[in-house]
This record gives structure tokens, sequence and C-alpha cells, in this order.
């Protein structure tokens, strides 16, 4: 029986993150449109070419996700495969993925294919799928592995720090107020994702040691103490560290991974935006 993991690439990740003999992995790309130009979020996009033209332009953009028929054509490729999406409330990749799945199994019934709802973005889908691998690995069940997953995800939380929320706001994802004081008065926003896949914010922040602060303090409030963290930051190294290193300060026994952004939580998140899943 082979196996395959399939994801958008809203999670951060790339197939040479997941180097496994017996577990395929794939990421399908999201496309953005700005202004007159088309980007493709392969795993060879160059996220700041995206962003500087972005920066550049007062030309409207919007994002795309996979089609089903993307989807579909991953699904063929092997006999048990899971899927994990962007949050279904920020996004309608995973009801694309259903629609992929749904037209697969209707001709190819014997296959085992699931699409999870990550309800969150980034870091906490590839904690997942580290997870996913490492299940597969050790020959658990299909089903079992399901259910591990759904238990992972509901236990697993994102907090994210941005300077800027003008693709968020355009897009609808977020309160338009909220992103105009941010941008106007040089505020960092610090937020987190709800336990319905939205975005919440949960304070305002002059400074970068005062995000990290609330994170932290965010971190506190959800229990943490000390497991995993996976840190994805847009062109912003030396405050992921800090984060980092604030992190491990208050638990030091704590694994922590740091990914760079690629495009769609690039384009949303935008330059020095950092997003955290924990669990």
């Amino acid at each position: 029986m082979t196996w395959r993991i399939i994801s958008d690439s809203a999670c951060d990740l790339k197939a040479t993150d997941i180097e496994c003999e017996k577990v395929g992995f794939t990421t399908i790309p999201f496309v953005f449109t700005i202004g007159d130009k088309e980007y493709i979020d392969s795993e060879d996009l160059i996220p700041s070419v995206m962003l500087d033209y972005m920066e550049s332009t007062s030309a409207s953009s919007y994002s795309a996700c996979p089609s089903p028929e993307a989807w579909a054509n991953e699904f063929m490729k092997a006999d048990n495969c899971i899927a994990i999406t962007i949050s279904s409330n920020l996004s309608g990749c995973y009801n694309s993925a259903r629609l992929g799945m749904e037209s697969v199994l209707a001709s190819h019934p014997q296959k085992n294919i699931y699409v999870l709802d990550s309800l969150s973005t980034g870091p906490e889908c590839a904690m997942c799928i580290f997870a996913l691998k490492k299940w597969i690995e050790a020959g658990l069940e299909f089903d079992e592995i399901i259910n591990k997953a759904e238990a992972l995800l509901a236990n697993t939380h994102t907090a994210f720090a941005l300077c800027s929320f003008d693709n968020l706001v355009k897009s609808g994802r977020m309160n338009k107020l909220v992103g105009f004081v941010a941008k106007t008065l040089g505020m960092w926003g610090v937020g987190s994702a709800s336990d319905l896949g939205t975005i919440q914010i949960k304070g305002k922040a002059r400074g970068h040691s005062k995000a990290i602060n609330i994170i932290t303090d965010y971190m506190t409030d959800c229990k943490f103490n000390g497991g995993s963290v996976i840190i994805s930051h847009c062109y912003n190294p030396e405050i992921s560290l800090k984060l980092k290193n604030a992190i491990l300060s208050k638990w030091p026994a704590t694994s922590i991974m740091m990914l760079e952004t690629r495009g769609l939580d690039s384009y949303y998140a935008e330059r020095k935006g950092i997003i955290v899943g924990f669990m």
C-alpha cells in the first residue's frame, strides 16, 4: 500500500522537508494575481520578488486556491492519501480538496482519502505533516492516523505578529479599522487563530519586544508547557530568533523549528510578519 501526504502551499514546507521512502509528499500551489502579473506559489517562487512588485504598485491583487482537479490528480498517485489545507474559514481550499476527493472516490472507491481542515495555516499545518509522516512510518492504520491527526489539530495553536494587514483587510479576512490603526501608528498587530479558524486580535504592540511578550503570554494562556514550536517568518530572522530565545527562556525543553514563509503566507503576513504554531 502506497502513502501520500498532500498540502496546499500554505504549509510553508517543500518536498525536501519530508524525505521518506515510504511516504510521498507534495504541495499544490496557490496562485496570486497582482495587477497584470501572475505568481504561482511553486517551490521555486522567490517571495521577495512578489512582495517587491506588490509593494511598488497600487494595482489590486488576489489569491486563488488550487482547483479540485489539481487535488484529484494527486489523490490518484497513492492508495492512502491524507491532505491538509489552510483553514476553511480563510480560503476555499478545503472545499476544493473535498471536491477532488469525492470525484476520485466515485471512480476508485477502494482508495483511502481524507482531507484535514487545519483551521489554521503555515506552522500548524507543518506540525501535522511531520506527525503524519511519523505515524505512517510507525505502521499505524489509516483510520488511527486520521483520528490522531484530528486530535493533534484540536490541541495545536497558532499566533502571529504582523506589521501590515493590507492584504488581510483587502481580502475581507480582517477588520479594516484594525489594519488602519496598526499601519498608521507603526505598531505590530498580534493575534491568533480562533477555534473556528478565523483571525482574532490579541493586542497591539509598539515594538517587537512587546509583541513577543503578547505571544508568550498567549502561549501561557493556552497552557503551553514546553512541547513543540514552529516559527515561520517573512524575511525576519532577527525577530524570529528573539522570539525563539524568549520561548526557550520560559520553557527550556521546547523543540523549535524555524521556517521561511512561502508565497501564500508571505502574501498575507507581508514583510516582517511572523506566524507561530505550538503544541
